[in-house]
């Protein structure tokens, strides 16, 4: 089990709170120390539709130019979240096929039933 994001979101420390308060085995790659393959991002975006991974509400959503944030498809959504790995929505949990963006304690103990 993998989750994914940046040490300093406050939703990531809860996320990895929650795994540990829980005993929960996993990894955690911090995407701004090392970088995510874009196999990976497609996966999420494939299971879950980029519209989820994406972070249109993000800093880095908006300091991105008009050009970018327009016309915006699942390549080029893909490319970007590569590009500035913050307009990912954090953090996304990973185990084998599953996926799930964002942390809701109810989410994941349904997750771990």
């Amino acid at each position: 089990m993998k989750l994914y994001g940046i040490k300093n979101c406050d939703t990531v420390r809860k996320a990895r709170k929650w795994l540990e308060a829980h005993n929960i085995d996993h990894q955690f790659h911090d995407f701004r120390e090392q970088p995510l393959t874009q196999e990976s991002v497609a996966q999420w975006c494939q299971i879950l539709g980029w519209e989820t991974v994406f972070n249109k509400r993000s800093t880095s959503f908006r300091g991105l130019d008009e050009a970018q944030k327009t016309d915006l498809t699942e390549q080029k959504a893909i490319a970007l979240m590569l590009e500035h790995p913050t307009l990912i929505k954090r953090p996304v949990l990973e185990s084998q096929s599953k996926v799930m963006v964002g942390f809701k304690d109810a989410d994941y103990q349904a997750w771990f039933k």
